[in-house]
């Protein structure tokens, strides 16, 4: 092993052990009394759902962190837990599957991250420490152009071959919603036309994102679901909505703090269950834990990664 590979190791894994690492955060705001909860606290309220959503601000090393830090201590407490990811298309489930079996190389992964996605050396800690534990990945996304189109030209120019396995799938925008995405996204488009599209892209990325939640939950009833997504889809009236308008299912959202979109002076029990305040000397802006070379090769032999 090299001597960067050791002094990694060294700073890394009595992190990665520890399953109390994140007693050290105190900073988490329930917004149904509107005071702060410790860490164990949290975790009893989120081992109690079915579905716990956490969002996220993509580019925030802290953001990542702290859903590391709440999927490992889940981990220790649910005997069946899953992680649904935003980043994924449905169609590379195959591939989450291999790398969760432990049949993948790192490379042939971050290909296909890329290929959907970015910022993988954010994200690197959470496939490694679902891989050890054998934690199920699960796709939520569908195609970007998809997307893409319904935000140009809007939901109706969809043809019925583009919606292949969302059928019953519509995107009935109401004024709510609208302004639900105007706050949660700080989406403050002139263009009405534009803005409606965009809210129609972000609904059917939403409704779609809920329905693969539920088809998985629907075969697999004894799951727990750790949904890994953004800040904007994470809010109650986003996936979560969606997902209740399936079939109502127990589940708590868990939102970083953004000031001008959500913050604790605006939170309430209608937006998110609990609000992470990252501030003080504690806070998690630091990268998230790395996977050490030699904690890869010690799992590698024993066919846990």
């Amino acid at each position: 092993m090299r001597p960067c590979h050791i002094l990694l190791a060294a700073l890394f894994i009595p992190l990665l052990l520890s399953p109390t690492t994140a007693t050290a955060h105190p900073h988490l705001l329930a917004t149904a009394s509107g005071a702060e909860i410790s860490y164990q606290q949290l975790l009893t309220e989120l081992s109690a759902a079915q579905v716990v959503f956490i969002g996220e601000l993509h580019d925030h090393a802290g953001h990542h962190r702290m859903q590391y830090e709440i999927i490992h201590s889940l981990e220790q407490r649910q005997q069946h837990l899953a992680i649904g990811l935003e980043m994924i298309q449905i169609d590379d489930q195959p591939t989450l599957d291999t790398w969760v079996a432990g049949n993948l190389e790192e490379t042939e992964l971050v290909a296909m991250f890329n290929r959907n996605w970015s910022m993988w050396p954010l994200y690197r800690a959470i496939f490694f420490l679902a891989r050890e534990r054998r934690i199920p990945l699960l796709a939520l996304n569908i195609s970007r152009d998809i997307i893409r189109q319904v935000a140009r030209n809007g939901f109706a120019s969809l043809p019925p071959t583009r919606l292949e396995g969302l059928e019953g799938v519509t995107c009935a925008v109401d004024p709510a919603y609208e302004q639900f995405i105007r706050r949660a996204l700080g989406e403050h488009g002139n263009n009405p036309t534009s803005f409606r599209y965009f809210c129609e892209a972000q609904l059917l990325w939403d409704t779609a994102m809920a329905k693969h939640l539920n088809d998985f939950l629907t075969r697999q009833p004894d799951y727990q679901v750790v949904v890994l997504a953004g800040s904007g889809h994470s809010w109650k009236y986003g996936i979560p909505h969606q997902l209740t308008k399936l079939a109502p299912r127990p589940f708590r959202v868990l939102l970083p703090e953004v000031p001008g979109r959500i913050d604790r002076t605006r939170a309430s029990v209608a937006d998110t269950d609990f609000l992470w305040l990252d501030v003080g000397p504690q806070s998690w802006t630091i990268s998230p834990p790395q996977r050490s070379p030699a904690g890869e090769q010690k799992n590698s032999a024993a066919a846990a990664e």
